[in-house]
């Protein structure tokens, strides 16, 4: 990246994406201010500490950590700089509702074997459908990924053209490739759990994301010590290395484009005015409440339109006790879950019969909750834009801890010492999230590549997006990456 030295830079928003652009920016010599709603950075990716225990209140699995190693170097550094890895075995525990049990590990022949104990040949196909995967992710990543191709004229290339069959996979769904393989629907489900990471569902998900796989079962999966936040830590520390500044609590309320530069000013009535700008804040939220109408990219049709990836219910629990059988990441699944996606897809609703996803950073962190106690914490998703009054929040906490209780034998009814929900409401008003999405947009197959919002504004020059709304996409590597394109735009425009 070239020089930006002398210009002024207001980053919006200090969730990964934004703090990654900081990073590059900064490094590429701007003068980098990032300005966040919140009392601490990180975006979702915030952090609860209460009574002795600490938690992540969003992201909480540390996947493609080549992602992070690739991010580090850039800056002549590496991961273990700022945080230790611990790698979780197993990856994650499954309880499925009709009483199986099940551990996912990185043992690709017990991985096997288990497969092939479910369904003659499934064995042979799992080398198949990872061997497929690997190359996906190889080329995806390489080709897709790390170049930023979020025009039309961007996939004219000859990259794209000998790329063609992952291109040609976005046509497919994930249900339909997964059953090329598996006929299982337990084998089916263990393949595509990581679509509710994305935002998506079996049905609306394109093909190409069965690159998860490769991440799921070769690449590993891995704790930060501390828990996620430690990797915040780890970018606010290299970008205050780097000459970044940090204001929290400085919500901003107006970005406007003026003859030179923009004005930005926060519901303080700080006032500055930036060269260029970079908004890591929910872009439909931005185009919406921040910019002027004549400054928009899209109007309000468009954001209705979209496909908004899941909101979530959320229990953050101290208990008093240990939580076997639980690990570290357990999923508790129906046998059938395809009424769980309709409820948020379709006809949306609280779904009758949840998957959800339960995370215990105290069977391998003893700093996360006091001596004797563990901590955990329960995610559901559920549609966005669904009412979450206090009422349906209490019934459905009953429901979530009797189905806990019901299908991994521990009840914690009895045992809880500290509790905080967080909801639809909740994503509104603490991240100004668009419809309570817990995510950002949906990876469907009209949200995928450059059909996703682009990271340069095509209204206003200097303006620049960044974050799960655009691309590459939903999730902590894809927000670190989708900063290093939207800096790299910005400095490409500034030569």
């Amino acid at each position: 990246m070239s020089s930006l030295s002398g210009t002024a830079v207001t980053v919006v928003g200090g969730g990964f994406g934004g703090l990654s652009a900081a990073c590059y920016l900064a490094d590429a010599g701007a003068d980098v201010r990032v300005l966040e709603k919140n009392d601490h950075v990180g975006g979702r990716a915030s952090q609860l500490e209460a009574e002795g225990f600490r938690f992540d209140m969003g992201p909480s699995w540390y996947l493609m950590p080549d992602v992070f190693e690739r991010f580090f170097a850039y800056f002549g550094r590496e991961p273990s700089d700022f945080y230790d890895l611990e790698p979780l075995d197993p990856h994650y525990r499954i309880f499925f509702k009709d009483g199986d049990r099940l551990d996912v590990t990185g043992d690709h022949e017990e991985m096997r074997d288990l497969f092939e104990s479910y369904e003659p040949g499934a064995g042979e196909a799992f080398d198949d459908y990872l061997e497929t995967s690997e190359s996906h992710y190889e080329t995806a990543m390489n080709k897709f990924v790390y170049e930023d191709r979020s025009r039309l004229r961007d996939w004219i290339d000859l990259d794209v053209l000998t790329a063609a069959p992952v291109g040609l996979q976005l046509i497919g769904s994930m249900q339909g490739h997964v059953e090329d393989y598996f006929e299982h629907p337990k084998l089916q489900q263990i393949m595509q759990y990581t679509l509710v990471f994305l935002g998506g569902s079996p049905k609306n998900t394109p093909a190409l994301y069965n690159m998860m796989s490769h991440v799921d079962f070769n690449l590993g999966v891995y704790y930060p010590e501390g828990g996620i936040y430690s990797v915040v830590d780890g970018l606010v520390e290299l970008g205050t290395d780097l000459g970044v500044t940090y204001e929290t609590s400085a919500e901003v309320d107006e970005i406007t484009r003026r003859k030179d530069g923009f004005l930005v000013q926060t519901k303080a009535g700080d006032v500055s005015h930036p060269d260029r700008v970079v908004v890591n804040a929910d872009y439909a939220h931005a185009e919406r409440e921040l910019l002027p109408d004549h400054e928009r990219q899209y109007d309000d049709d468009y954001w209705d339109d979209r496909t908004y990836a899941p909101s979530a219910f959320l229990m953050y629990l101290g208990v008093e006790g240990d939580v076997e059988p639980l690990e570290h990441h357990t999923l508790v699944l129906p046998t059938d879950w395809e009424p769980h996606f309709d409820d948020i897809f379709e006809e949306p609703d609280w779904p009758d019969d949840p998957a959800y996803y339960l995370c215990v950073p105290s069977k391998t962190d003893d700093t996360v909750a006091p001596d004797g106690h563990s901590n955990l914490f329960a995610l559901v998703p559920v549609a966005p834009g669904l009412h979450d009054g206090e009422a349906i929040r209490e019934e459905y906490r009953e429901k979530i801890l009797a189905d806990i209780a019901e299908n991994t034998g521990v009840d914690l009814r009895d045992r809880i010492v500290y509790e905080k929900q967080f909801a639809v409401s909740d994503f509104g008003e603490r991240y100004n999230a668009t419809e309570g999405t817990a995510l950002g947009l949906a990876h469907t197959l009209r949200q995928t590549a450059l059909l996703r919002p682009n990271n340069r504004s095509s209204a206003v020059d200097g303006l620049y997006f960044t974050g799960s709304f655009t691309t590459p996409g939903i999730g902590v590597p894809m927000c670190l990456i989708s900063g290093e394109h939207t800096a790299q735009a910005l400095i490409d425009d500034a030569q």
